[in-house]
């Protein structure tokens, strides 16, 4: 039994934020290796951004597979098992003979991972209430940019001692320690509502009823279109930073990677900034998103410009990218947590995250495969500043029209959490 609770969720919060950088830390890492991986295994930089989509394309449906067991089970078991297919799946790609052995390795790696990021969310979410709940959120969600900045500090150089494959090693004994700290260290919260396993259950008709509802809901524009835009954004951070100022900026492989470790540290800060932000705003979760976008289309169209070519401004500009390109996923796992119908949190990040997951397995092969065709970055900065425009146009709108609807007659449907989103 938890005896003292207020400290205990903040326990929870830094078991949550561990196993997230851990279990992410080697898929984090392709990026910062990108040039050694092209040499060593002659790919083109389609093919380089063709290794993160096959970890990212289980979880289009695993993710919603995921918000269900969770729904229905205590998080302990499902974060801490796919954290163990995790760490099994990439010791197992230790022997992989090459890229194609590679790409099978990541598909496996990608199913365990689909348990992981909305369930260190829910985790976290059922210790802190709406006060709290954007500053929780945002620290253990940093720790996908934290893994990420650790992994390009250390793979790279793991890759140069002992070769590519040693990096899938040490990324799953990380993942490993990651699945054991969660499933040694998490319990539920002691006043904890009875499990979704022990209630009655709805009809196989209302329960899809409930879905097509929450795809209705006003908030679930906002949230696909932010998402969409802006992980395609953090992709292309990802992806590109280090072939870009090697480039285009002329700078060394080592300085290009330690700018990308640089701009997911700036990643860290921005996710706790900005989702501390969000719960103290009049303006409500949302309009941090929004700032993120309209930050991530300035620094992309500077990038695109002559000063993009000179090292200094460069950098300066894909380490802004990093801290509001990563740091809108704070405030905005929050607003998706917020906008879920009672009961149906789980299911409301599974669906949210796996939208998200479109973006993330087509988005990295399309900006290497328009890069390889045109010889050149600013075909693929271009085409996401136009993604995050039309998304930053077309939800404001919405955003403001919502807000100036009146006010609906008769019992509530939407959980408190919601409002408090807009009006805290």
């Amino acid at each position: 039994m938890i005896r003292d609770a207020s400290h205990y969720r903040w326990i929870v919060l830094g078991i949550a934020t561990f196993t997230q950088a851990a279990s992410g830390f080697f898929v984090q890492g392709i990026g910062a290796m990108g040039i050694h991986l092209q040499r060593d295994l002659d790919l083109s930089t389609a093919q380089l951004g063709l290794l993160i989509s096959a970890a990212q394309l289980v979880p289009l449906v695993g993710l919603l597979v995921a918000g269900e067991l969770l729904d229905r089970y205590d998080e302990r078991w499902v974060v801490g098992v796919g954290a163990c297919v995790v760490a099994v799946g990439l010791c197992a790609g230790g022997l992989a003979p090459g890229y194609g052995a590679l790409l099978c390795v990541l598909l496996v790696v990608g199913a365990g991972y689909s348990t992981v990021q909305p369930g260190g969310s829910k985790s976290v979410a059922s210790w802190f209430d709406a006060s709290r709940r954007g500053l929780a959120m945002g620290i253990r969600q940093a720790g996908l940019p934290l893994g990420a900045a650790l992994a390009s500090a250390v793979l790279p150089l793991l890759a140069v001692a002992h070769g590519w494959r040693s990096t899938l090693v040490a990324g799953g004994l990380v993942a490993l320690l990651g699945a054991a700290v969660f499933m040694g260290c998490y319990r539920r919260p002691p006043a904890r509502a009875v499990p979704q396993s022990e209630a009655p259950r709805a009809s196989l008709g209302r329960q899809l009823g409930d879905r097509l509802r929450m795809l209705r809901e006003p908030s679930m524009a906002n949230i696909m279109l932010s998402g969409t835009s802006l992980i395609s954004v953090q992709c292309g951070v990802g992806i590109l930073t280090v072939l870009y100022l090697h480039e285009t900026a002329s700078v060394d492989a080592g300085p290009a990677a330690l700018v990308l470790v640089v701009a997911q540290g700036a990643g860290v800060v921005g996710r706790i900034c900005l989702a501390a932000r969000s719960d103290r705003s009049s303006s409500g979760r949302y309009a941090s998103v929004m700032i993120c976008m309209a930050a991530a289309i300035l620094g992309m169209v500077v990038l695109m410009t002559p000063l993009g070519r000179s090292p200094v401004i460069a950098c300066s500009v894909l380490v802004w990218l990093g801290f509001f390109g990563f740091g809108w996923y704070g405030p905005w796992v929050a607003y998706v947590i917020e906008s879920a119908p009672p009961g149906r949190t789980g299911f409301a990040l599974g669906l949210a995250m796996s939208v998200n997951q479109v973006a993330i397995v087509v988005v990295p092969p399309a900006l290497g495969l328009l890069k390889d065709v045109t010889h050149s970055f600013v075909p693929a900065w271009g085409v996401l500043t136009t993604m995050t425009a039309v998304a930053l146009i077309v939800s404001a709108g919405a955003e403001r029209r919502h807000s100036h609807e009146p006010p609906r007659c008769g019992p509530v449907t939407t959980p408190p959490g919601h409002s408090t989103a807009r009006e805290s």
